[in-house]
């Protein structure tokens, strides 16, 4: 039997998109010889739908997709992931189901028995589990049927759940395993996932094909990276990560295993890719074709800019430099080097006379009272109104430009410098926007080396530095990184050695700036933890306020 991994890119509740692809790789399975192509967990209506699962609607196009896909199902199997009914009133009303194809109809469905209601997850929220378990008998093969999270739960060792599919499967003698999944990228996942693969193997001595989806669906990017793993423990092939792929293998030679083949795994070089493919499918399945941000000569907008272009091609990206009073010189020059570098149209616009005129406009109100930082939010909010102005007269998406740790402590302004319709960078901490810099330099400076080697600066007041009002970068995303990521409270980081008044005072400017992060755009998710639809906290909450 040969069998063929088919990772694509999905669109959400484009039916008829996602089905023609499908189609075209069954064809290009068929002139590889395939027997039997795989596709991905809830392909034909895109993952995840979310809420478009309680449209009826929704569902009945799901329904016509796997028919089409059943009819193509001629001198070749197909395996689909697509919501299915439930037929009894118990229970929810859907199951996440894997379909298998034969003979021009639907011949078996295995629903999903794991439903993670966790982070970025909420498929309990829709889905009933399954409780059957058969295996899919094809061509003298016996096939373990298995979508995504159902091989997380390695004889029932996860406390999440209380049963381990294929540990019910195993007793039917399955020859190999099929897993259907959505798999979300973070730069640590294709490791996991490798290890959770691989711990199968080991218990179960069969081969498995796992199939992932490569694209991105606003802040979540999947990046593919699907496998086949031989039963010796060898990976046998992991597929490209954040592109679209066909590939056909002969399961006697995944049998016989001994080949290990796999992908680099390059931190930095991962994040780059997968912002890249974030910002790209952003807009392409919006249908956008241009993004404009403001240049200011610091890293972080100089980083989103270069990924931006990149993504989007340089004569797509528009940047505008919004000079003030308290701009140095050397940060519009790197500005405009940076934009000269990477071929991009800018603008320049002084903030200076409406500054003035705010100033003056407000001076009655604010008579004897000392600059501080109202002013400073001004003038970001100053250099917001002019990106929205001039994404609304050309129809440019701005892009938000602020970084991790800036978001956790609230370290900008609200419809000032954290407008925007897309958070480029905003699960990327400012110790590693540094080192993405460097990685994008790589082959000849994109990124003017005085941008990266200057201290960061706001800009905002006469010899501002960010130090000025914040702990240093390494030691602010260290303990960032222990709270939010690993949920480590003020005790377990005092008791690692952080000073205890700065420990609360970084936890305290979390907290206290959740607001601001419930108002601003999606963020790309290249983190374990990232603020958004994983991170679910109170606004109002009183802990460590």
């Amino acid at each position: 039997m040969k069998i063929a991994i088919a990772q694509l890119n999905f669109h959400i509740g484009n039916f008829t998109g996602n089905v023609d692809k499908m189609l075209a790789a069954v064809a290009e399975a068929k002139q590889q010889g395939a027997d039997l192509v795989c596709f991905s967990e809830l392909a034909t209506c895109g993952y995840p739908p979310r809420d478009f699962l309680e449209f009826d609607d929704f569902i009945r196009q799901a329904e016509a997709a796997v028919d089409r896909l059943a009819q193509a199902a001629q001198g070749i199997a197909i395996v689909v992931g697509s919501p299915s009914r439930n037929p009894v009133i118990e229970g929810k009303d859907l199951y996440n189901s894997a379909f298998f194809l034969a003979d021009g109809k639907i011949q078996q469905v295995q629903h999903k028995t794991l439903l993670p209601t966790y982070d970025i997850f909420d498929e309990y929220r829709y889905f009933e589990p399954a409780h059957e378990f058969k295996v899919v008998e094809y061509q003298g093969k016996r096939i373990a049927l298995t979508v995504c999270e159902d091989i997380w739960n390695i004889g029932n060792e996860n406390p999440l759940y209380t049963i381990c599919p294929m540990d019910e499967l195993m007793p039917q003698r399955p020859d190999f395993i099929l897993n259907l999944s959505a798999s979300p990228f973070s730069h640590t996942q294709a490791e996991s996932r490798i290890h959770v693969v691989r711990s199968n193997i080991e218990r179960y001595q069969i081969p498995m094909f796992y199939v992932n989806h490569a694209g991105a669906q606003t802040e979540l990017i999947f990046d593919g990276g699907s496998i086949v793993m031989s039963p010796d423990g060898k990976l046998h092939d992991e597929l490209p990560y954040f592109e679209e792929c066909v590939r056909t293998y002969a399961l006697d030679e995944v049998i016989e295993g001994g080949v290990e083949r796999t992908q680099p795994k390059d931190k930095m070089a991962l994040i780059h890719d997968a912002i890249v493919l974030g910002v790209k499918d952003y807009f392409g399945k919006l249908g956008f074709k241009k993004a404009i941000l403001g240049l200011s000569g610091g890293i972080d907008s100089a980083v989103t800019a270069a990924l931006a272009a990149r993504a989007l091609g340089p004569e797509n990206v528009r940047v505008v430099l919004m000079p003030s009073q308290y701009s140095s010189d050397h940060s519009i020059d790197d500005a405009r080097a940076l934009a000269e570098n990477m071929g991009l149209k800018y603008d320049i616009i002084p903030i200076q006379p409406t500054f003035a005129a705010y100033e003056e406009m407000l001076k009655p109100q604010f008579a004897g009272l000392a600059f501080n930082i109202t002013e400073e939010n001004i003038q970001a909010r100053i250099r917001g109104m002019i990106l929205m102005a001039m994404s609304n007269k050309f129809g440019h998406i701005v892009l938000n430009t602020s970084n991790k740790s800036e978001a956790a402590v609230g370290y900008g302004t609200l419809y000032g410098d954290m407008c925007g319709g897309l958070s480029v960078i905003g699960d990327v901490y400012k110790t590693e926007v540094f080192e993405l810099a460097r990685y994008i330099n790589k082959d000849g400076e994109v990124i003017p080396e005085n941008t990266i080697t200057k201290p960061p600066s706001a800009e905002l007041r006469p010899n501002q530095k960010d130090s000025d009002s914040l702990p240093d970068y390494e030691i602010l995303d260290a303990v960032l990184y222990q709270y939010i990521e690993k949920r480590q409270g003020p005790r377990e980081l005092i008791d690692m050695g952080y000073d205890e008044a700065l420990v609360r005072r970084i936890l305290r400017l979390v907290n206290i700036n959740e607001f601001k992060r419930f108002q601003t755009a999606p963020t790309i998710r290249v983190s374990t933890k990232a603020f958004g639809m994983g991170r679910r906290m109170p606004i109002v909450g009183k802990y460590l306020s």
